[in-house]
């Protein structure tokens, strides 16, 4: 199945000022040192094809931005991002044409409904209206979605409705890079198990390779081949699930992945439901 690299990022960091402002601004004098946020702290990871990669790390911690900057939504301020052999700098187009995103902040037009957004980012991908509206419905149908909820308009819908018409756009197009940034945030369990089933099927029906961000261990221990433990801009470890459990003493029972990142990062993941 692995049989190329398709996302190859090189010794790539991002800093924002504390005005926001990037390391570029500060260069030119336009902030102090001392006000500097390391977001992205030089990561060096390659995604092989067909992998389910995790990167695992709680609120704060990079694994967003990392997203934006392979998206092209963030410039970084050194090093290299590389998808399926083209430079984001130096090739956005056609990088940005392998990759598809997902976040939590997912916009749509909110007067229209999940199959209107749809059929509008399917002619947006280029997707034969008459086969999206056939994949619409199967899709939808997949993550849980019922047939009345297809027509009714998006600010009618509840914040994890939305996430799974935006997580059935990004199906839509069958991409074959996919980010997926928080993916499941503000669904209720069934709906992620849906989402996750759907991801796998993803991977397995069309050779998709997909990169995660999650700060839900049970999410990225069942989906991910390998996953990074990042914490403030940093990998400080990075493995498949039962290697990186392998890496603490047992102390008489098996080692869990929250263990792993509390013994390695000092820090415990605590999810946004949890913060509040």
């Amino acid at each position: 199945m692995y049989d190329s690299i398709a996302l190859d990022i090189r010794s790539v960091f991002k800093t924002f000022g504390g005005n926001g402002a990037s390391l570029a601004l500060w260069k030119r004098g336009n902030g102090s040192k001392s006000s500097r946020t390391v977001a992205v702290n030089h990561i060096n990871l390659s995604i092989r094809r067909g992998e389910i990669f995790g990167v695992l790390g709680p609120n704060g911690s990079g694994k967003s931005t990392l997203i934006r900057l392979i998206a092209t939504l963030l410039v970084p301020d050194g090093g290299e991002i590389v998808v399926f052999g083209h430079d984001i700098a130096k090739e956005p187009m056609a990088a940005r044409r392998m990759i598809n995103r997902v976040s939590v902040e997912a916009s749509f037009f909110k007067k229209l409904s999940p199959f209107e957004n749809l059929i509008y980012g399917a002619r947006l991908y280029g997707v034969n209206a008459h086969e999206a509206r056939e994949q619409i419905r199967v899709i939808l149908a997949r993550l849980g979605v019922e047939e009345k909820n297809i027509y009714r308009p998006m600010e009618e819908m509840s914040r994890g409705m939305q996430q799974k018409v935006a997580i059935a756009r990004a199906f839509l197009s069958s991409p074959v890079l996919l980010l997926l940034d928080e993916p499941t945030t503000g669904l209720d369990l069934r709906s992620r198990r849906e989402v996750q089933a759907f991801v796998r099927e993803l991977r397995d029906s069309h050779d998709t390779t997909i990169l995660l961000t999650t700060h839900d261990v049970i999410e990225a221990e069942g989906l991910c081949d390998r996953i990074a433990i990042i914490d403030g801009g940093n990998i400080v470890a990075l493995d498949t699930p039962e290697n990186l459990k392998r890496r603490i003493p047992s102390n008489g029972h098996a080692p869990t992945l929250e263990e792993v990142f509390l013994q390695l990062t000092g820090k415990q993941l605590v999810t946004e439901d949890q913060a509040e």
